[in-house]
């Protein structure tokens, strides 16, 4: 496992944030059980002659902290995050999962307020500064995931170990193919939706941001939405867990959001602000080891086979104009054993049931014939 810890460090320092000498990188972490991780970065860090900090915020206690926010505390939080994107260049966070649902009581005013005030700091975070965004293996993963903490520790290792660097050439004939592609067409039990790329930039991504990766990104042109969408994955958000949430879109907005259970909450979430009820992002999941869905977004929007359809801000690189305090990433999977499906590019057939049909793109099914 050590040597997996080195791996996956060297990996985050040298290719996913290319960090240089003097580079002021920032690791947030939520738990010292991320420690031999933690320490391993640090190392690789000043191996490259960057100039680590490291930052601790418990889950639990910043749930408390943010849900008894006042006025006065989100003004410093926006000071301190413009100090951080002022201050560093590099971003590590290290997640480290024990509860779904802990930030369920924090209000939508609140989480409104606290984007509005720091919108501007994050965005050059995201689009301006060199970041990683991962998940330390911890129990409540291995519940989701249906391994023993042991299985799953090593499962999340590897699949955050995956060569990068080849599934970027690999994805390199979709990525032409989608840069052609106006209309794309979805089916899927539940599921009869079509939309444009047509102009929007096509994003692979593999191993620079998220940790573990594999996915390639654009967004719809934003009014171009129309029909229903029925996902087949949990969607957890803003601490709460939404299963079979179907939407319903005319002209890109959403009309009609149902799932199996709160619709209330669901649609109080879409009524965030205007923007929440467009679609920011497009999404095809890649990573071939990858199959199944744990309820983690992290892993599940990289589930091959599948794809995410994300209401809310469209990410900068592959902007389609819509703008919102959320982004919520929502999966879809279409091999057989989730209910099969079709993906279309301009009325052509390009993946049936999880898999790409066109002989340019069959490498992309790895061995899941």
């Amino acid at each position: 496992m050590n040597g997996k810890i080195k791996n996956l460090s060297e990996a985050i320092v040298y290719y996913s944030l290319e960090v240089k000498e003097n580079d002021k990188v920032l690791i947030t972490t939520g738990s010292t059980h991320t420690n031999d991780l933690v320490k391993s970065l640090v190392k690789e860090i000043v191996s490259a002659k960057g100039i680590p900090f490291v930052r601790y915020i418990d889950s639990e206690v910043d749930a408390l902290l943010t849900e008894l926010t006042t006025e006065e505390r989100i003004k410093i939080l926006q000071k301190q995050k413009q100090f951080d994107v002022d201050t560093f260049d590099c971003f590590i966070n290290i997640r480290y999962l024990t509860n779904d649902y802990v930030s369920k009581n924090i209000s939508s005013e609140i989480r409104r307020n606290i984007g509005i005030a720091t919108e501007e700091a994050d965005d050059i975070r995201i689009n301006e500064r060199r970041w990683v965004l991962l998940n330390y293996p911890s129990h409540l993963d291995a519940y989701k995931a249906k391994m023993t903490n042991e299985e799953f520790y090593d499962y999340s290792l590897d699949v955050m170990n995956v060569d990068y660097k080849a599934m970027r050439e690999m994805v390199e004939p979709l990525k032409q193919l989608m840069e052609k592609t106006d209309k794309v067409h979805l089916v899927s039990p539940g599921t009869n939706l079509t939309f444009s790329i047509k102009d929007i930039p096509i994003i692979p991504c593999c191993g620079n941001s998220n940790i573990p990766d594999g996915e390639i990104y654009t967004a719809p042109i934003k009014n171009s939405v129309n029909g229903t969408i029925t996902y087949n994955t949990p969607s957890p958000y803003q601490g709460n867990v939404f299963q079979n949430v179907s939407l319903t879109f005319e002209n890109g907005k959403i009309v009609n959001a149902t799932c199996d259970g709160n619709d209330e909450k669901l649609n109080e979430i879409f009524d965030t602000d205007e923007g929440a009820r467009y679609i920011g992002e497009f999404a095809l999941g890649l990573n071939p080891m990858i199959l199944h869905p744990m309820g983690d977004i992290l892993f599940d929007e990289k589930i091959i086979g599948s794809i995410h359809f994300t209401p809310g801000r469209a990410y900068r690189d592959a902007n389609n104009g819509n703008t919102s305090a959320i982004h919520w990433d929502m999966v879809l999977i279409q091999r057989n054993e989730y209910g099969g499906g079709e993906l279309y590019f301009d009325d052509v057939l390009i993946r049936k049931d999880g898999l790409f049909v066109l002989p340019e793109l069959e490498h992309l099914n790895y061995d899941l014939k």
